[in-house]
Parts: C-alpha cells; sequence; structure tokens
C-alpha cells in the first residue's frame, strides 16, 4: 500500500520560507508525476506545482506562485520538495503532496495523496 507522509508546514511570517516535503513509501512500480495541491477555507483544491519524472523534469507552476516556490525531486528517494519563498498571508493553506503513480508493474497509474500539511502565514 502506498503511503504519502508530508512534513514541514507551520507558521511563518510574511517574507519568510519554508520547505516542504513528501515521501512515498510502500509498493511503487512507477511515478510518473509528483506535486502540491493547496486548499484555503472555503476553496477548492488548486495545483500549486508539478514536476515530470519524464520528459526531462518538466516543471508547472500556478501563476502565483511563478517566482516565489521551486519544485524539486529526490528520484533515489521517491521524495518531492516545495520550496517556498517570499510566502503572504494569500498562500495561507492546507497543502497537499499528490502522487501519479504506478504501484505495480500490470497496475493502472493513480492519483495518491498526503494528509495535508498546514502553511499559516501570520504576523
Amino acid at each position: 500500500q502506498v503511503q504519502l507522509v508530508e512534513s514541514g508546514g507551520g507558521l511563518v511570517q510574511p517574507g519568510g520560507s519554508l520547505r516542504l516535503s513528501c515521501a512515498a513509501s510502500g509498493s511503487i512500480f512507477r511515478i510518473a508525476t509528483m506535486g502540491w495541491f493547496r486548499q484555503a477555507p472555503g476553496k477548492q483544491r488548486d495545483l500549486v506545482a508539478r514536476i515530470s519524472m519524464v520528459s526531462g523534469g518538466s516543471t508547472y507552476y500556478a501563476d502565483s506562485v511563478k517566482g516565489r516556490f521551486t519544485i524539486s525531486r529526490d528520484n533515489a528517494k521517491n521524495t518531492v520538495f516545495l520550496q517556498m519563498n517570499s510566502l503572504t498571508p494569500e498562500d495561507t493553506a492546507a497543502y497537499y503532496c499528490n502522487m501519479y503513480l504506478a504501484p505495480e508493474k500490470n497496475s493502472d497509474f493513480r492519483n495518491y495523496w498526503g494528509q495535508g500539511t498546514q502553511v499559516t502565514v501570520s504576523s
């Protein structure tokens, strides 16, 4: 069974930085993409950043975080990171790790989610 475990959330002042980590464990045959979503109270869950495990590791960033957030990965450890700089109160949300992967050689790819980690930006 695949599990995604996140860490690194917390309270930070505006202008500060945080680094989120998400490690996948269990039966994993192949990972296609790793990403981060966020959801503020009363709002939908939105994609923040995503990195491909193929295609040269291409990345996607939501317009609201371009130039401030950086997604990276450690292939050997099935881990994805999100470095968040110049944080603003608008970045306050629960952040969810997402991986699109196949747990076994003959299984379909599907989405897996972490439990979420809270990021609060406030003075």
